[in-house]
């Protein structure tokens, strides 16, 4: 349809779909009109996903630098080989007695420009390959740390073992990844139990669509 050509919108991603997914539930709707996204967020995550089309698929670089915002929920105590809900688990520990001085200290070593570690289940190369696949083939092999940088992080909650943050970082950065390192320093394994994308730049929750939403849109303008 010709009014959704060379725009850029953002969808409110459902849990159990792709990125790649949305953009095909979008495109089937949009005929020959070029559809794509500008960072992706895990199957297991809702939320923003910005979709542009036509001429502007070649701003999705430039929209990927954009500062985002997610809420985070991090299971302490339990370890996956995703970091996330949607893996095996490898390792439970102990979890110390925390008080919101000590997990408010750990939070603020975060901030700025920091080294991460990306993690194995990821869509990175090395040496031509993805790391997924290879994690999937049982595989760990060392990754260099990258630089990426946390603008702001902040204790939302703590109870029953899960953390609760906001977090407000730059492109590159892995949330899986933050939260294995946050249960680290606070001595004990975790996990990311949930995620959502609230903000990317201008684009946030309130200014999102749903799948479905667009999609009656879209058969109402026939």
């Amino acid at each position: 349809m010709i009014i959704f050509l060379n725009k850029i919108f953002s969808i409110n991603k459902p849990t159990d779909i792709t990125s790649f997914g949305v953009v095909k539930e979008v495109k089937k709707h949009l005929y020959k009109i070029k559809v794509g996204h500008a960072g992706t967020l895990d199957p297991f995550a809702t939320g923003v996903l910005v979709i542009c089309t036509g001429k502007k698929t070649k701003e999705s670089n430039h929209l990927m630098s954009f500062k985002k915002e997610y809420i985070a929920e991090v299971h302490l105590g339990v370890k996956t080989d995703t970091l996330d809900p949607t893996g095996r688990v490898t390792e439970t520990s102990k979890v110390p007695n925390l008080n919101l001085d000590i997990i408010n200290n750990v939070l603020d070593t975060y901030l700025g420009t920091i080294d991460q570690i990306p993690p194995m289940f990821s869509a990175l190369k090395i040496k031509g390959e993805r790391l997924y696949k290879k994690a999937r083939r049982g595989l760990v092999v060392d990754r260099d740390p990258r630089k990426i940088k946390i603008y702001d992080i902040n204790l939302l909650r703590y109870s029953s073992n899960i953390l609760k943050l906001k977090i407000k970082c730059g492109k590159g950065t892995y949330i899986r990844s933050l939260a294995r390192d946050i249960a680290s320093d606070l001595n004990t394994v975790g996990h990311l139990k949930s995620l959502v994308r609230s903000k990317v730049g201008p684009f946030n929750l309130k200014n999102s669509v749903n799948i479905k939403e667009l999609e009656q849109w879209i058969l109402s303008q026939k």
